[in-house]
């Protein structure tokens, strides 16, 4: 099947390496930057993944897992608002000078529960998601746009950092309503590597950027919905809630359970309104180790059996002018390393996440430059020859780091001060 042919693209075990590559210089601008954290109004919990959006412009960030965000702004947009919004939650919009350095943002939950005589719109769950997947060329985007994308992958062995990749690209996005693939173009890159964490096993994320890319189910449904295995999953309705204070359908899938096959289980979000996906989260059924194993290893050594433990998706939208596109999505895996002969196994957790920090419609005459083009089977790692320290992204606007990143980057900064 088409999904299996696209997770195996995913990684692949290997090696990585050291330096610095600089592609293109951001022209000197001045800005301010907005840094704070979004939590639940009643119980202080950090919200991750919400979304933050300058309003009147395309310029935006999502939190971290830690529930904060840093934004930086062109003077030009100093007297705007800044939209906060997440997935259950009532949206807020603060004026940017009501903004202090740090600060903390409440949201109040909103849960919607939409009327028997909406959910009765449609004969069942499926039937919805059928219809949201028809739907593509009239909620979504159809022009081409070139978006600024913040890429970070990150490689744990068990709970420390072994391996931290980022990257800004350029998402050369064809319109929703086409079925030509997306482009992805290099804009500057940073990367390093701890071996003596990856004993003699080291990790490698075949794909890149572009395994973020393609969980834009709406752009690429091939990956986990066919027409082919639409009826292979059980469909129904969840509790409705709010995405942006508008009701949204919530849909549960799994697979059937005289499917062998790994598939998926998860929610989809739809909007109300427009039929439109907002949001989606979902997992790979990993119950069968060696099926899930082949989806995902392309090499290892042969005295070595690899496994995952866990994969999980998640893909957000934004709208703008009425229009919905991809704007965030995340994928985590975890993998079981057994040594032949070795009493005890290892563990890694391969984390990627991609957000659209501005875009802008493209002219589709337009040449894009072959020289820095990713390909789909792209190792970030190859591409990128070096660290520096976060001054490195100037005025690109990344994802904000968690805590444990923060200290590897440190880490990093002390050894490349000593040598």
């Amino acid at each position: 099947m088409k999904n299996k042919r696209f997770l195996l693209q995913l990684f692949t075990g290997l090696y990585m390496f050291m330096g610095l590559m600089l592609l293109h210089a951001q022209p000197a601008t001045t800005f301010i930057e907005i840094k704070g954290r979004i939590v639940d109004d009643a119980s202080n919990d950090a919200l991750i993944f919400a979304d933050i959006i300058i309003k009147d412009s395309n310029m935006s960030t999502v939190t971290n897992s830690d529930g904060e965000f840093a934004l930086k702004i062109p003077d030009s947009l100093a007297n705007k608002s800044v939209s906060f919004s997440h997935l259950g939650y009532q949206q807020k919009e603060l004026k940017i000078s009501e903004l202090s350095a740090y600060s903390k943002i409440k949201l109040i939950p909103a849960i919607t529960e939409l009327s028997t005589v909406e959910i009765k719109t449609f004969k069942d769950a499926e039937t919805l998601l059928r219809e949201t997947l028809k739907n593509r060329s009239h909620a979504y985007n159809n022009e081409n746009a070139l978006m600024t994308a913040f890429y970070r992958e990150t490689i744990k062995k068990r709970r420390k950092n072994a391996s931290l990749s980022e990257a800004v690209v350029q998402i050369h996005k064809q319109p929703y309503s086409n079925f030509k693939n997306d482009a992805i173009e290099l804009i500057k890159s940073r990367k390093s590597t701890d071996y003596t964490r990856l004993d003699t096993l080291a990790v490698k994320l075949q794909g890149g950027p572009f395994c973020n890319l393609y969980t834009d189910i709406i752009k690429y449904p091939e990956y986990i919905f066919t027409k082919e295995n639409i009826p292979l999953y059980d469909f129904n309705f969840g509790v409705s809630t709010q995405v942006n204070n508008k009701p949204v359908y919530v849909i549960n899938f799994k697979q059937k359970p005289n499917i062998q096959e790994p598939l998926y289980y998860g929610k989809l979000y739809i909007d109300s309104e427009t039929l439109a996906l907002t949001n989606a989260v979902f997992r790979l059924n990993v119950e069968n180790k060696e099926l899930s194993s082949e989806m995902y290893i392309r090499k290892k050594p042969r005295k070595v059996d690899v496994y995952p433990t866990e994969a999980t998706y998640r893909v957000n939208y934004r709208t703008q002018n009425g229009k919905w596109h991809y704007a965030y999505s995340n994928i985590l895996l975890t993998f079981k390393v057994n040594w032949k002969g070795k009493l005890f196994n290892s563990v890694y957790t391969l984390n990627s996440e991609m957000a659209i920090t501005d875009w802008r419609i493209n002219d589709p005459k337009l040449v894009k430059t072959k020289e820095h083009m990713l390909k789909p089977t792209t190792i970030l790692a190859d591409e990128t020859s070096g660290f520096k320290d976060p001054a490195f992204w100037g005025e690109y606007n990344i994802i904000e780091p968690e805590k444990s990143i923060e200290a590897a980057i440190e880490k990093i900064k002390k050894q490349l001060k000593r040598t």
